[in-house]
């Protein structure tokens, strides 16, 4: 089993920055691929962010330019930094990891972290 621990999120006014973080714990064999989706109320989960274990990434247009997925491969961690955020960017963000554990290769996911954009 995998665990995944999330950090940052809170409220934050229109242009500031805000930074997420989450971390896998577990009896992890390795990690594909981490990133971070979102859901706002009345809306289905999207895609945020990915990062594969190669450092390889990948953006909602949405967030382009403005959002930087990185990941600490020795510490399972993903961080999202979040600059110039709008009020459309509030939600709950999810924490996703895509990782093998002895016998199973499968997604794993965070409880989320609630992000508000508003003056």
């Amino acid at each position: 089993q995998v665990h995944l621990v999330e950090s940052g999120g809170g409220l934050v006014q229109p242009g500031g920055s805000l930074g997420l973080s989450c971390a896998a714990f577990g009896n992890i064999l390795g990690i594909n691929a981490m990133g971070w989706y979102r859901q706002a109320p009345e809306k289905e989960r999207e895609l945020v962010a990915t990062i594969t274990s190669g450092g390889g990434t990948k953006y909602a247009d949405s967030v382009k330019g403005r959002f930087t997925i990185s990941s600490d491969n020795a510490k399972n961690t993903v961080y999202l930094q979040m600059n110039s955020l709008k009020p459309e960017d509030t939600a709950v963000y999810y924490c996703n990891v895509f990782a093998a554990t002895p016998g199973s290769r499968r997604d794993y996911w965070g409880q989320g972290t609630q992000v508000t954009v508003s003056s």
